[in-house]
């Protein structure tokens, strides 16, 4: 078990090394600069462009050098000091651009998983068991659906309808009053009444998904021969399907962990720009526009660690779940 975690750890470090290069490489990729962009936006403006500011910043941060030097002075701070750099087009550090964004898109990732799970696997269960019965057909239907609507279109009829009928704008995840007041009870609470519009919508397309999946998975185990022995002797018909079947069709929906936590909060960038939420996927849709290489460098290195840590996780509860998989890694 011990030589497990020691190889995935290692197995860990070497890919995220290989994401934050090919990462910083593709921001990189177009072509130009920040330093043209902004030489762009200030003559556009009407602004004077002074050759001695473009020659100054291009210089201080390290534009003028080849691509592995700009990603060593990426790197090498983050490693041994934690610092992500500086950003180009906010001029501030990129961890105070990013730690209170990181905090609230963390929140709603992990609510939004929450609510895949808890609605996707009770609906799942029903369909398998009531099989063509008219819930069925209606949480089939429910599920195509929610798959074929993108997420931004659903935010946009949830905001069109909520303010016509309810009078209540779910932009945003904070009230005007709140927006600058430091964090309190009132603070809080405010931010739970704004939280289940964002969450149902960028928690549609998982759940429809999940839905079917697990509908065809428990199907097939329902099928089998264990499931007409077990029925044969007498065992309880829903203990039977959560100790068995359940379980089996478990595996792959806990193997997908790995990449629903990532695709969850980077499909939610556009849903973040149609409801205005204060979350890193505006910013780092910005810093990509802009080229700001430490900023959108930094944002997808995080894309990658959160990956990583989704895919270790679903290692660890399959093993808990399936003591095939603890027998051989055992061996």
């Amino acid at each position: 078990m011990l030589n497990f975690f020691l190889k995935r750890l290692l197995y860990m470090v070497i890919v995220l090394g290989l994401v934050s290069i090919t990462s910083f490489y593709i921001v990189n990729l177009p072509p130009g600069s920040w330093i043209e962009s902004y030489a762009i936006e200030l003559d556009n403006s009407g602004e004077m462009v002074d050759e001695e500011e473009l020659i100054y910043l291009t210089e201080r941060y390290g534009l003028d050098q080849p691509i592995y030097i700009q990603y060593l002075r990426w790197i090498i701070p983050i490693l041994t000091e934690g610092d992500f750099g500086q950003s180009f087009e906010w001029q501030k550090p990129v961890w105070s651009l990013i730690k209170e964004r990181l905090f609230l898109t963390m929140i709603i990732s992990t609510l939004s998983l929450v609510f895949i799970y808890l609605v996707s696997i009770p609906i799942a269960l029903y369909s398998a068991t009531n099989q063509y019965s008219f819930f069925d057909y209606i949480f089939t239907f429910l599920g195509l659906i929610g798959l074929a609507i993108p997420n931004f279109l659903l935010a946009l009829i949830l905001m069109i309808g909520l303010t016509h009928l309810f009078d209540f704008s779910p932009g945003g995840l904070f009230s005007p009053e709140y927006l600058r007041a430091e964090w309190s009870l009132l603070k809080f609470l405010d931010l739970l009444k704004h939280l289940p519009v964002p969450i149902i919508v960028i928690g549609t397309a998982g759940t429809a998904g999940i839905i079917r999946v697990l509908r065809s998975l428990l199907l097939d185990e329902l099928e089998k021969q264990y499931v007409s022995t077990a029925r044969a002797k007498g065992v309880h018909e829903w203990k039977l399907i959560l100790k068995y079947p359940f379980r089996m069709a478990l595996n792959p929906i806990l193997s997908t962990i790995g990449t629903l936590l990532p695709s969850i909060v980077s499909g939610s960038a556009i849903v973040s720009v149609v409801l205005g939420l204060p979350t890193t996927g505006p910013l780092l849709l910005r810093a990509l526009i802009a080229q700001d290489t430490y900023a959108a460098s930094s944002m997808l290195m995080m894309l990658g660690v959160l990956t990583v840590i989704g895919i270790f996780l679903s290692d660890i509860l399959l093993m808990i779940l399936d003591p095939r998989i603890r027998f051989e890694k055992s061996n």
